[in-house]
């Protein structure tokens, strides 16, 4: 299978933590709109064996920025254009990432007649005091009348929960975890709150204004949440994914199983199994070489030491684990061996463990999954 991400670069007003590419800006979005269908079209021809299963499109995502900001006629079209130029499976999963405060009742019925069958939506919290430190456009009101109005017509919903908050005690974490629950969504995607470089975020902390996140808080919220969400029938397919049994997001699986994706719009990375490659992160320079029939995209092409890290990276994250024998298939001995030598402190550490020939992080490592896959990257081959 193969998917497409679209990048919508826009958002109402810029949350503290965030640094993804978009702008608050919403004057070119009509010129950005018939930019991505173009760009769909352009790209048509990277998978052009449509006789190969693995190049059938199974998975639409809208992610951003703010996609919601999109009008429905929009949404439509820039799906459309995707139906036209690839191959679509009978049945693809097309999600829409959105913010409460874009869900009105009326908005969430017209969605429900669209294309759009999952919807991720962008909660983060239900306090009032943690939206308004993370500059959030919607209320705690509006998170819960969303959701309450979402599951009357999508079966498939996912969330956004932050923890490691600065005052968020683990008795507030446990409430918010709850409130989620008592919604009856099936899949939670749950990140600790990180302090990027130049972010809002990070000048506020610097100027002493918000406290920063402790490692320990964060530590312990995560715990909790792996706890009371597999108590619920989840299952933690993913460092920060959670999912009912069919729910997992087919479309970031497929990212984390290194499946083919194309990635359109300003900032948007794409992969083909060879090469990586990313759009320019500038929505007047992206409009601009479109519009000159060109493809603003910087590509690499992946080193076996590149393709091997990324194996580690992303197996250790997920339920599907490391399997040592393709390790030794796909890379070969040489990195078996080391990959062997550096997980045994790991191993004796009961932070990694081996069943069936697949390394995985015990439940004690998993908070610690991307310190631990980065010592077991390997630097210094040659390729």
């Amino acid at each position: 299978m193969s998917g497409i991400y679209i990048h919508i670069p826009f958002c109402k007003q810029a949350c503290h933590y965030c640094d993804f590419h978009f702008s608050t800006s919403m004057k070119k979005k009509d010129e950005m709109v018939l930019a991505l269908a173009k760009e769909i079209g352009m790209r048509k021809n990277e998978l052009l064996d449509s006789a190969r299963s693995d190049n059938e499109i199974e998975t639409i995502y809208f992610g951003g920025g703010t996609p919601s900001v999109l009008s429905n006629d929009e949404i439509k079209f820039l799906i459309s254009d995707v139906y036209k130029n690839y191959k679509v499976s009978e049945n693809p999963e097309i999600t829409l990432e959105a913010n409460p405060d874009d869900l009105s009742a009326e908005r969430i019925l017209e969605l429900s007649k669209s294309p759009i069958n999952r919807l991720s939506i962008g909660i983060q919290s239900f306090y009032e005091e943690d939206l308004k430190m993370m500059n959030r456009a919607h209320n705690s009101a509006e998170a819960k009348k969303c959701l309450e109005e979402a599951t009357k017509y999508f079966d498939n919903i996912s969330l956004d929960l932050i923890y490691g908050i600065p005052g968020m005690s683990d008795e507030m974490w446990k409430q918010n975890i709850e409130t989620a629950l008592s919604f009856g969504i099936p899949h939670i995607s749950s990140y600790a709150l990180t302090v990027e470089p130049k972010t809002a975020l990070s000048k506020l902390i610097q100027t002493g204004k918000i406290a920063e996140p402790q490692d320990e808080a964060a530590s312990n919220h995560f715990m909790i949440l792996v706890e009371r969400l597999q108590k619920n029938g989840f299952i933690h397919y993913e460092l920060s994914n959670f999912g009912k049994e069919n729910y997992f997001s087919k479309n970031n699986s497929a990212y984390w199983l290194g499946k083919k994706y194309i990635g359109i719009g300003p900032s948007a990375h794409s992969y083909d199994g060879i090469k990586r490659g990313w759009n320019i992160a500038n929505n007047s320079l992206y409009l601009k070489a479109i519009q000159n029939n060109e493809l603003p995209i910087e590509t690499e092409v992946l080193t076996v030491s590149d393709r091997y890290n990324e194996y580690i990276m992303t197996g250790l994250r997920t339920i599907w684990g490391v399997s040592l024998e393709r390790i030794e298939n796909e890379f070969g001995l040489e990195y078996l061996n080391y990959l062997e030598k550096q997980s045994q402190k790991f191993l004796n550490d009961d932070l990694l463990s081996i069943e069936n020939n697949i390394l995985k992080p015990t439940p004690k490592g998993k908070f610690l999954t991307d310190g631990i896959a980065s010592d077991l990257f390997y630097l210094n081959l040659e390729d």
